[in-house]
């Protein structure tokens, strides 16, 4: 059996900002952008790696999340516990400055980690946390 990842999901809750930030400021092409308003579904990836694909969605859209759930959906983006993905680059510094100067929140600075990494933070426009690490 062979298994490769084709796409990983994150929430939104404002989904031109998300758009911005995905597109204008880590450089992904967008492939695709279907509904309106806050109900949008976007499809953004790196355009090298036409295979692997950052789904944006509304997030608790699926009709069977209960209120209940959707309040506590709500509240961990808000927190920014929610959702995060882990990305890579060969210019760790050079691409943290440049996501720095978009004024996206900043978790972490480009840092040494104990486990062999070298890597920073930021939160997308939804909360989501975006690590970045250093390719060897």
């Amino acid at each position: 059996m062979s298994l490769s990842i084709h796409t990983t999901v994150l929430p939104h809750d404002d989904p031109d900002a998300s758009l911005a930030f995905y597109r204008d400021t880590l450089g992904f092409e967008v492939r695709s952008d279907f509904g309106e308003g806050a109900m949008r579904w976007i499809t953004v990836g790196p355009a090298d790696q036409p295979d692997v694909t950052i789904l944006l969605a509304p997030p608790a859209a699926d009709p069977g999340v209960t209120d209940d759930e959707r309040r506590t959906i709500l509240e961990m983006m808000a927190k920014g516990t929610y959702g995060w993905i882990l990305l890579a680059t060969d210019d760790l510094d050079g691409t943290f400055e440049r996501v720095q100067a978009s004024n996206a929140e900043v978790i972490q600075e480009p840092m040494q980690q104990p486990y062999g990494m070298r890597d920073c933070a930021f939160r997308d426009p939804a909360g989501n946390q975006i690590r970045i690490r250093e390719l060897a």
